[in-house]
């Protein structure tokens, strides 16, 4: 059994999204950011929308992939209201 080592990282440092950040998204966020939020890298995020399986609807503008904060808030089981603070 190993023991984990502290490194020092708070979630900013690591790209891991915090609370504070997660409630201040705009109504919409790109792909990239998304897969942040939900602690997935931009591929696999990506290879979960090719296959049908990325946990939040993903709306397609033109050529660009967008995602509804709201529906992402669900998905990690975060409550917000309409002026970004948790309830």
């Amino acid at each position: 059994m190993t023991a984990q080592k502290d490194t020092g990282k708070d979630s900013t440092e690591s790209g891991a999204m915090g609370m504070e950040e997660l409630l201040a998204l705009p109504a919409t966020v790109n792909v990239v950011t998304a897969g942040r939020a939900l602690g997935i890298s931009p591929n696999t995020a990506y290879e979960l929308i090719r296959n049908g399986e990325f946990p939040v609807r993903t709306l397609r503008l033109g050529s660009t992939l967008k995602v509804p904060t709201a529906l992402l808030w669900e998905a990690l089981g975060v409550k917000g209201t309409q002026d970004g603070r948790e309830s």
